[in-house]
C-alpha cells in the first residue's frame, strides 16, 4: 500500500513542486523511516495519529539524532500528508499540530573585505588556471553563489552589457544575479586571455569555467581552487566556497541592504533563511552605541 503512495508522492515532488533529485531522495527516506516504524502496527494510512508520529519522532531522539536531521525528517513527512490529503487518500492530516524540535541555528563564518582581497590578490595570474581561479573566486562573492550555480554558469546567461547573470539553482529555478565590475572584468580576462583559445569537448562549450581537459569544472575541483587560494593568502580559518556567500549576504546587509533583496539574490525560498545574516548586523549597530552613546555603559 505504502509503495504506490510513496511512487505518486515523488512524482508529485519532481513534477509539481520541481525538487532536484537530490531533495526528492531526501523526502522520500523520511517517509520510508515511518514507514518501517508503523510497520509493526500494521495501520492503514488513515489510521495514522498525531500519537503514533510523536512516538516516531521520540524514537528518532533516543538514537540520538541532532534537532535539525529530526526537524528535516518531520518536514518530509508532513509534505508527505499534505499530498496524502490532497489526493483525497486521507480525510484529517496527523502532522498539523506535529511540532519540530527547537533547533539552534548555527552562524556561518565570514570572511573580512580585507581577508576577501588578500585571497584574490594571492592567486597567481600568470596561468590559464590562475587566471580561472580568480574569476571563479570573484564570482562567489561578487554574486554570493553556491559553489554548484558557479561551475554551472553559461557564457550565454552572461549579460556583460547590463551587468547580471542568470543563475539556474536549487529545483532548477532561474534567477537574475546583478554582478560587479570587478568579477566581469576578470571573467573577460579569462575568456580573452585562455578560454576562447582552449580546446573544448563536445557539450561543453557554453560553460565559462572549465578545466584543462575542456569540460566543465567539477565541484571538487573548485573546493580545491579555493583551498589552494586561502592557503596562498596565508589565512588560517577554515574557507569553504560557501564562505564567500555568507560573507557577500553579511557584507550587504551590514551595509544597510534590504533583506528582501539579499534574498532574491541568494535565491532563499524564505525570508527565514536571509535572516540569519542579520547577526553581525546587530553586533554592529551594538558596537557602534557602546562607542558613541552617552548613556550606554
Amino acid at each position: 500500500m505504502w509503495t504506490a503512495y510513496i511512487k505518486g508522492f515523488k512524482a508529485f515532488l519532481q513534477l509539481e513542486r520541481s525538487l532536484s533529485e537530490r531533495s526528492v531522495s531526501s523526502y522520500i527516506s523520511d517517509v520510508k523511516k515511518l514507514e518501517s516504524f508503523i510497520a509493526h502496527d500494521e495501520k492503514k494510512l488513515s489510521e495514522i495519529v498525531l500519537e503514533d508520529l510523536q512516538e516516531f519522532i521520540r524514537k528518532l531522539n533516543e538514537l540520538g539524532l541532532e534537532p535539525s536531521s529530526q526537524a528535516r525528517i518531520i518536514s518530509g513527512i508532513k509534505s508527505f500528508f499534505k499530498f496524502l490529503l490532497l489526493e483525497d487518500i486521507i480525510e484529517n492530516d496527523p502532522t498539523e499540530f506535529l511540532e519540530s524540535p527547537k533547533t539552534q541555528r548555527k552562524l556561518p563564518d565570514t570572511l573580512s573585505v580585507e581577508e576577501i582581497e588578500l585571497i584574490f590578490s594571492a592567486i597567481d595570474l600568470s596561468s590559464a588556471e590562475g587566471s580561472r581561479n580568480r574569476a571563479l573566486v570573484e564570482t562567489l562573492y561578487s554574486c554570493g553563489l553556491r559553489i554548484s550555480e558557479v561551475i554551472n554558469l553559461l557564457r550565454s546567461n552572461l549579460y556583460a552589457d547590463t551587468g547580471f547573470v542568470r543563475v539556474i539553482g536549487k529545483g532548477d529555478k532561474e534567477r537574475l544575479v546583478p554582478i560587479g565590475r570587478s568579477a566581469l572584468k576578470f571573467i573577460n580576462i579569462y575568456l580573452e586571455g585562455y578560454r576562447n583559445h582552449q580546446s573544448t569537448k563536445k557539450g561543453h562549450e557554453d560553460y565559462i569555467f572549465t578545466s584543462r581537459r575542456g569540460t566543465h569544472l567539477s565541484r571538487t575541483m573548485a573546493f580545491y581552487v579555493v583551498k589552494e587560494a586561502v592557503k596562498a593568502s596565508g589565512i588560517k580559518k577554515n574557507i569553504y566556497p560557501h564562505t564567500f556567500r555568507h560573507s557577500f549576504a553579511t557584507h550587504l546587509i551590514e551595509g544597510g541592504a534590504d533583506l528582501r533583496a539579499v534574498q532574491e539574490m541568494l535565491g532563499h525560498e524564505s525570508i527565514t533563511t536571509t535572516e540569519i545574516y542579520t547577526h553581525l548586523d546587530r553586533e554592529f549597530l551594538k558596537e557602534t552605541i557602546r562607542q558613541f552613546h552617552p548613556r550606554y555603559s
